[in-house]
C-alpha cells in the first residue's frame, strides 16, 4: 500500500478499472522477461494455479489466460463454450455489460435470448427457473456478478443452483468482483468464471481469463469463430508447452504476479473485501452528509462503486466537477446507467479511507466554491 503522503501528492484513481496499483506492482514492469524463457513459463503456470486457487478451483478446472481487457475473456468464453449450433444462451441483463454479453452473441453468431430487469433491480430466480423450465433449448445462462453500470450485486448462488438443477450450464462474469467478493466454485456450480487482472487484484490492464470446467472445456474443439479467442486451443497449448500460443503481455503477468503476493500478504479476499466495504461505507456516509443521493439503496450497494444522483440544482455541472478534482489529483468516473443521469466513485484499487477523505474533502471544496451545500444541492 501507498504511505498517505505518496497519495497527498499522487493521483487516485476512484473508477472501476484501470483503478490505483501499489508502487511494487508498478516497479514489477520495470522488467523485461522472454515469453519462452523458464523464468516466465514459471511464472504463467504460478498465476494460472493461484486464480483457480483463489476460485475454489483447484481440481476440475482449467485458468486459460488470454491477452487484452476483460470483454476480450468475455467473448472468447462465449465464443469457446456457446455451440454454432444446438445451443442457445439466456442471458441476464441488468446493465451495459449483460447488454455487451448480448451484443458478442450477435457478432459470433450465436442464439441467446435475454431476461432484462431495471438497472437497480436484480433477476428474479423465480424467473429464471420459469423461463429454463419452458425454454427447453436454453443450453447456457450468462450472468454479471457486480454491474458495475450501477455497482449493483446479482445473487449468483441462487441463479447457479437454479441453473444446476435445471441441467443447464452457467457462465459468470466477475470482471468486477473477483478477488474481493468471496466466489468458491466448489460451492458455487458454475461452468465458467471471467475476470481480468485490473479490477480487484490491483494490477494493471493487459490480461484476462476464464476458469472454465476442464471436462466442459475440453468437448468445446472447433466452437470458437476466432484463431485469437479460442480458449480450448489456448488451453491445450498451455497445458501441453506451458506457453502461450501468442506474444504474450510479460510485463503485464510480471505485475499481476507480483499483485497476487499483494492479495495474500494482505489477508486474502475476506481482508480486501473488509477494506473495500470501509471505503464505501464512508463514501457513502460523507456523500450523503454532503447532500447526494445514491441511486442504489444500502441492500442493493456493492462494496465496488458507488452510483451517484446528478443534485437537482441547476448550478451542479459534472462536467465542471470532474475537471477541478482531476486537477487536484482525484479522478471520478462519468455515468452509465441509462434510466437518469448519475457519475460514479469506485471503492477498489490500492486505496483505503485516507484516498476516501482526500475525495470527500475535494468534492465539499468544489460545491462550496460554485455555492453549493447540503441545503440547496437538490433545490430546482
Amino acid at each position: 500500500m501507498q504511505t498517505n503522503e505518496e497519495r497527498k501528492r499522487g493521483e487516485i484513481l476512484l473508477t472501476p478499472g484501470p483503478l490505483t496499483t501499489s508502487v511494487t506492482v508498478r516497479k514489477a514492469l520495470n522488467r523485461d522477461i522472454g515469453s519462452r524463457d523458464k523464468t516466465f513459463i514459471e511464472m504463467t503456470a504460478r498465476v494460472r494455479s493461484k486464480l483457480c486457487k483463489l476460485a475454489g478451483a483447484e481440481e476440475g478446472y482449467n485458468c486459460i489466460p488470454i491477452q487484452g481487457s476483460g470483454t476480450f475473456a468475455v467473448e472468447a468464453t462465449l465464443g469457446t463454450l456457446l455451440p454454432r449450433r444446438m445451443g442457445k444462451c439466456l442471458i441476464l441483463i441488468n446493465g451495459v455489460y449483460g447488454e455487451r454479453m448480448a451484443k458478442i452473441c450477435d457478432y459470433l453468431g450465436r442464439a441467446y435470448e435475454v431476461y432484462k430487469t431495471p438497472e437497480d433491480i436484480q433477476p428474479d430466480p423465480c424467473e429464471i427457473a420459469s423461463r429454463l423450465e419452458t425454454n427447453t433449448d436454453i443450453t447456457h445462462v450468462a450472468v454479471v456478478h457486480c454491474e458495475t453500470t450501477s455497482g449493483i450485486l446479482n445473487p449468483i448462488e441462487n441463479i447457479a443452483s437454479i441453473v444446476r438443477n435445471a441441467k443447464r450450464e452457467m457462465i459468470i462474469d466477475a470482471m468486477s468482483s473477483f478477488g474481493a467478493l468471496k466466489i468458491n466454485l466448489k460451492k458455487i456450480p458454475a461452468t465458467a468464471l471471467i475476470s481480468s487482472s485490473n479490477k480487484c487484484l490491483q494490477s494493471v490492464p493487459g490480461i484476462a481469463y476464464a476458469i472454465i470446467k476442464t471436462n466442459i472445456l475440453n468437448t468445446t474443439a472447433g466452437n470458437a469463430n476466432s484463431l485469437c479467442l479460442d480458449l480450448h486451443d489456448q488451453a491445450k497449448y498451455l497445458d501441453k508447452t506451458g506457453q502461450w500460443r501468442f506474444t504474450p503481455p510479460t510485463h503485464v503477468l510480471a505485475a499481476l504476479d507480483q499483485a497476487l503476493v499483494e492479495l495474500e500478504n494482505e489477508g486474502g479476499v475476506s481482508a480486501r473485501e473488509t477494506r473495500y466495504q470501509a471505503n464505501c461505507n464512508q463514501l457513502v456516509d460523507g456523500l450523503r452528509l454532503l447532500g447526494f443521493n445514491l441511486f442504489l439503496s444500502k441492500m442493493q450497494q456493492s462494496p465496488i462503486i458507488v452510483t451517484v444522483r446528478f443534485p437537482k440544482n441547476p448550478n451542479f455541472d459534472f462536467e465542471m466537477m470532474y475537471e477541478a478534482l482531476r486537477k487536484k489529483g482525484v479522478i471520478l468516473y462519468p455515468g452509465a446507467v441509462t434510466q437518469e443521469k448519475t457519475f460514479r466513485i469506485g471503492c477498489i484499487g490500492d486505496i483505503n479511507k485516507t484516498d476516501i477523505d482526500r475525495a470527500l474533502s475535494e468534492i465539499s471544496i468544489y460545491l462550496a466554491s460554485i455555492g453549493l451545500n447540503s441545503k440547496n444541492l437538490n433545490r430546482k
